[in-house]
């Protein structure tokens, strides 16, 4: 008798490609908004923190780690590519790049933070399932 996986146990992704999919899905919000009303808005922040809970379930629970430290580096490597390429987007137009990256990640902190504690609560409930699922299967 087979029993269909549940939401916590169907990620089998490996974590490159979940990587990969972070950086162009985030990419592609920014373009959007950015393009929508000329700076990073909530937009932005609503679409981080459920592109955080879609790594943490699409990624395989051998590469958690690797989507485990995703969420700041993910919104570190875009605010670093505005500030080169479009400071005024997430900063005052005459902030230097460090500046600009910081004032950023200053204004967009709370969806950091949202987005983070919850792909780490996404993972750690999944931790938990597959040991008891493994558990009651005995490691098949």
């Amino acid at each position: 008798m087979s029993q269909s996986r549940t939401l916590w146990e169907e990620g089998r992704e490996p974590g490159r490609a979940v990587v990969a999919l972070g950086l162009a899905v985030a990419l592609t919000v920014v373009v959007v908004d950015v393009g929508m009303v000329g700076r990073v808005s909530l937009f932005f922040d609503l679409c981080f923190v459920a592109l955080c809970i879609g790594l943490a379930l699409a990624v395989r629970p051998t590469d958690f780690f690797t989507v485990g430290v995703l969420p700041p580096m993910l919104m570190v490597a875009i605010f670093t590519l505005l500030a080169f390429t479009r400071p005024d987007a997430i900063a005052h137009p005459d902030d230097g790049v460090v500046q600009a990256v910081v004032s950023g990640l200053s204004r967009h902190s709370a969806a950091l933070l949202v987005g983070y504690g919850l792909c780490l609560g996404v993972l750690a409930v999944r931790q938990r399932i597959s040991r008891q699922v493994d558990s009651t299967t005995g490691g098949r």
